[in-house]
């Protein structure tokens, strides 16, 4: 796939994502909002709810840590939950993270409450894109894996919702077993809405995903030199999320393609929503972090290990100096293959899926098949 390199990043006077060091810096941060959604998927990290917590943070509070996470740096900012529209003050947020420089990006669930007016207010308060989940291709399929009949309609007029305000459009698919075979029908889906990006999530077993939903880890390869062959001839990005071993494909093939004489891909890319993609690569509590409705940080939403809490410390000085986010940091504490793998700093594996399948952290990605020292 090629990409074109994008100018420097001068907006607010903050560094260009390229520049990021990663160590005092997330490229992404998720704020679950809440808990409350109608919904009841079958991978739900969140574990929601049908009514919000009182226990959430407050608007103050939450305004408070918008500010924070600001002075790290604008990075894109995530409104997410369950569903972030259940708040009545998410408007408020909005405007306040985009006023400081962030990104806003709104995750909320596909129900009634995803309106062309919501969406068309959301941008006027600053959102730069909106994120919509759809698992399958057609509504057997989707809604068998959500749980809930009539869900596929639903995103259906929640994506057209979001058309009609004219906020850019991400689409998330979780890849499991469920769908595995009906990923090439989503691709042909993805484009006629006008999505900038299409987010693949290799699902982890956390929350109400299972083990058994996961696809094998030769399909792992199998689906990730699928991707890197589309993300050529697509009219779209694609993006991966908890897929680290993504890159150790791209960059295998990137390496025979060069030796072809074939056009490598540059860094910098830049949507045309101006929300670029990270130049290198993110993993849990590495450019990245997740804060809980009632304030716990943790490297991310798939990792249920809590680094401290906002209403006692600054999420800044949770994301830099806590231990839990500098041992993730580091990849010289990788153990087994990991820790030997040639590409671990630019891969690092999935720190939550080894975490949810082994109990360490810090152990092999499961779902990997190299072996290092393997020729490319």
């Amino acid at each position: 796939m090629t990409e074109t390199k994008a100018p420097a990043d001068q907006h607010r006077g903050k560094p260009a994502f390229a520049e990021l060091d990663f160590s005092q810096s997330p490229f992404i941060v998720f704020w679950e909002m809440t808990k409350a959604c109608a919904l009841a998927c079958r991978h739900c990290r969140a574990v929601a709810q049908p009514r919000r917590s009182p226990q959430e943070l407050t608007t103050e509070e939450g305004l408070r840590l918008l500010g924070d996470i600001a002075g790290m740096g604008t990075p894109l900012m995530v409104l997410t939950g369950g569903d972030p529209l259940m708040r009545p003050d998410l408007m408020e947020f909005i405007k306040y993270g985009n006023d400081r420089g962030m990104r806003m990006s709104l995750a909320p669930s596909a129900t009634r409450l995803v309106t062309p007016e919501t969406m068309a207010r959301a941008k006027e308060a600053g959102l730069a894109r909106a994120s919509l989940s759809l698992d399958g291709s057609t509504a057997e399929i989707h809604d068998a894996f959500r749980r809930t009949p009539g869900s596929y309609e639903r995103t259906i007029r929640a994506i057209q919702a979001v058309g009609e305000a004219g906020v850019s459009l991400q689409i998330n698919t979780t890849v499991t077993r469920y769908n595995l075979d009906d990923l090439k029908n989503m691709m042909d889906l993805v484009p006629k809405f006008k999505a900038v990006l299409w987010d693949l999530f290799f699902l982890v077993p956390t929350g109400r995903g299972q083990h058994d939903d996961m696809i094998s880890p030769q399909q792992h390869e199998t689906v990730f030199n699928w991707l890197y062959d589309l993300a050529g001839q697509a009219p779209f990005d694609i993006k991966t999320t908890a897929a680290e071993h993504y890159r150790r494909v791209a960059i295998q093939r990137r390496t025979e393609e060069a030796r072809k004489a074939q056009v490598v891909t540059a860094p910098g890319f830049q949507y045309r929503d101006n929300i670029r993609r990270a130049s290198k690569g993110v993993n849990d509590g590495n450019g990245c972090c997740f804060i809980s409705h009632i304030g716990d940080v943790y490297p991310s939403g798939f990792m249920p290990i809590v680094a401290g809490n906002v209403r006692q410390q600054s999420v800044t000085e949770i994301y830099r100096k806590s231990s839990l986010f500098l041992e993730l940091r580091d990849t010289s504490r990788l153990t087994g293959k990991c820790g030997r793998c040639e590409y671990n700093h630019i891969c690092g594996g999935s720190r939550a899926r080894a975490y949810a399948m082994t109990g360490d952290y810090l152990a092999p990605e499961p779902n990997c098949v190299y072996q290092p020292g393997s020729p490319t």
